[in-house]
């Protein structure tokens, strides 16, 4: 009687019970869960909400077969979690970094670099930001040594010398004119890593500075230190250092107002729209660095470094 029991029971649920085959190939994670958690950002720069059905079905068909036992749903969770830490490991010190910058930068950065955009001539701007672009050629034209373009070093270095001398210490960008043809072009030693293969490692954040990576980070210290540890004085001082830094930040900061606030124009993604656009950006110019004959000046300026 008893085996009989039991073995209605058995009936009655596995008739009941939803096939796997028919459970939806993939269902969309809970809009809460994504909130809560930050934006996940999968590869290629998209969040993971924007991954097309087909790649969340294709990591399930991955799994093991006895991984069907468990919630389908549960193992599209642990994709997920997977997916952030191999994308984004410190997500969650950065979100909070991001949100920080942005509330300081709503609060005093911007004010202060649009007032600066708007109190400073055009011709004012152009000049200090000339005068420390060409402070920071030397830094290029080793760059491009150690990455073997000794043709765009020879330029850098012709640059230097006629903005320096024909440019008044670089006040006016000569070398660009049709008369000599030189533009500026950004380098320094996180692309040198880079153009040798070193990977970016984590996204980082930096509270009151802006997007950057563990590469990055270490190559542009080094780029600080490189005029004051060779060259000395003035560039050791802090007299020096402090409103050159001050005048390249908030220029910069006014430059990029009208991007950034399009990278801010929708808060939920904002993060995820900020670290993709500077991975993809990097990415793109240390490609640029294996190309022979590319464009001249075709490298952009990163929008918060």
């Amino acid at each position: 009687m008893t085996t009989l029991v039991l073995g209605c029971l058995f009936l009655q649920l596995s008739s009941s019970a939803t096939p796997l085959d028919n459970v939806p190939a993939s269902p969309a994670p809970p809009a809460s869960s994504t909130q809560e958690a930050g934006p996940i950002d999968a590869p290629g720069g998209k969040p993971a909400a924007e991954v097309p059905a087909a790649a969340i079905a294709g990591s399930q068909e991955a799994l093991p077969a006895q991984a069907g036992q468990n919630s389908h749903q549960d193992s599209i969770v642990v994709t997920a979690a997977r997916q952030e830490a191999r994308g984004d490991p410190l997500q969650t010190v950065n979100v909070k970094a991001f949100e920080l910058t942005h509330s300081v930068d709503k609060a005093v950065f911007r004010p202060v670099a649009l007032a600066y955009r708007h109190g400073l001539p055009a011709p004012v701007r152009s000049g200090l930001r000339n005068i420390l672009a060409n402070l920071n050629e030397p830094v290029v034209f080793a760059n491009y040594l150690l990455q073997h373009h000794p043709g765009k070093a020879a330029e850098t270095l012709g640059r230097f010398t006629i903005n320096s001398v024909v440019g008044v210490a670089g006040l006016f960008d000569v070398a660009k004119t049709r008369r000599f043809n030189l533009p500026h072009r950004p380098n320094g030693f996180a692309d040198t890593l880079g153009f040798y293969g070193v990977k970016p490692g984590p996204f980082l954040y930096l509270p009151l500075i802006g997007p950057s990576s563990v590469r990055d980070l270490f190559g542009d210290i080094v780029d600080r230190l490189t005029l004051p540890l060779s060259v000395g004085r003035p560039f050791n001082r802090l007299a020096y250092s402090i409103p050159t830094t001050t005048i390249r930040l908030v220029d910069r900061r006014a430059e990029f107002d009208d991007r950034l606030q399009k990278l801010h124009e929708d808060p939920a993604r904002a993060y995820g729209a900020s670290r993709a656009f500077y991975m993809q950006m990097r990415k793109a110019e240390i490609d640029a660095l294996h190309v022979r004959h590319s464009p001249a000046g075709a490298r952009t300026v990163p929008t918060e470094k």
